[in-house]
């Protein structure tokens, strides 16, 4: 198996940028605060959950081996980029008062 290059590693560290900078939106956000929680907030906690589990998954598909010794560079990109999306989808819910 060759040693991780390019795209590999961006993808990996792209994926864990996102994933510390989930958890300290979560912690600046208010998740821990003790008031009833609205339908808003379920909304934007199940976001950032979903693009915790396709950042997750970009880390997981990128890097399991293939039969072949190919990559698997293209579905790894669209798991990010589904990741990256809730993300900041889950933000703007927080953000845009209802």
């Amino acid at each position: 198996m060759r040693a991780p290059t390019g795209s590999v590693v961006g993808l990996c560290s792209a994926s864990a940028t996102m994933s510390a900078m989930g958890m300290a939106f979560l912690g600046y956000w208010g998740v821990h605060e003790p008031v009833p929680w609205r339908a808003g907030d379920i909304v934007v906690v199940c976001l950032v959950f979903l693009g915790f589990l396709a950042l997750g998954a970009t880390i997981l598909i990128i890097t399991s081996p293939t039969a072949d010794g190919s990559e698997r560079i293209g579905p790894a990109r669209r798991a990010f980029a589904a990741g990256l999306l809730m993300m900041w989808s889950a933000v703007i819910v927080a953000i845009v008062p209802w």
